[in-house]
């Protein structure tokens, strides 16, 4: 957070607990998890998935994602 200024935390999930129950990894010993954000809305409900993330694209269109929940 500090390092680049995000005006929010960031979750790491080292053990893959997560990535497993949001679909993003098999299981915990998979090599690598599957490229899916999750946009989190202030209500603390997931508000977008983006289950094929492009990477050149991606942060552009979240950030249009951001701007319609904020109304």
């Amino acid at each position: 957070m500090d390092k680049f200024s995000f005006p929010f935390l960031l979750l790491s999930d080292t053990e893959r607990d997560l990535g497993v129950k949001y679909g993003a990894a098999d299981n915990k010993d998979a090599g690598y998890a599957k490229r899916i954000s999750y946009l989190i809305g202030p209500d603390g409900n997931v508000a977008r998935v983006y289950g094929e993330v492009a990477p050149a694209e991606h942060p552009a269109r979240v950030l249009e994602d951001l701007a319609a929940l904020q109304g």
